[in-house]
């Protein structure tokens, strides 16, 4: 039997990995929006702090194994993801978002990624 992670409790202990790289490394995680406690779907943006930002979202596989793909990756204009995530909470109100903050481009996910997400190496 495979036990799905809630929402709520996913997003809980994202913010809380990335606020404990805080002292490392400078990034910072907040929720910039609620969605539904049990199955909303989690987007992660994350901003470089150039003016560029990258978005990711949860999924789970058909082998039932939770992963991320790249929406948008990480060179998109800011302000081009900040529409586009306006655009998938137009279409779905129960849409969980993240905000990253890290210079790096770094997104703190543990889960395989499906797509490009190159990270700076400053």
């Amino acid at each position: 039997m495979n036990l799905r992670l809630k929402s709520e409790f996913y997003v809980q202990a994202l913010v809380r990995r990335v606020q404990a790289a805080f002292s490392d490394g400078g990034a910072s995680a907040y929720v910039a929006r609620r969605g539904d406690a049990d199955a909303g779907v989690i987007f992660i943006r994350v901003d470089r702090l150039d003016g560029s930002a990258g978005v990711l979202t949860l999924f789970t596989d058909m082998n039932g194994e939770r992963k991320a793909r790249v929406v948008l990756p990480p060179e998109t204009p800011s302000d081009e993801a900040s529409a586009r995530m306006r655009r998938e909470a137009e279409r779905d109100p129960d849409i969980w978002l993240v905000d990253i903050e890290d210079a790096r481009g770094r997104h703190f996910l543990e889960e395989k990624i499906d797509g490009a997400w190159p990270m700076r190496q400053d």
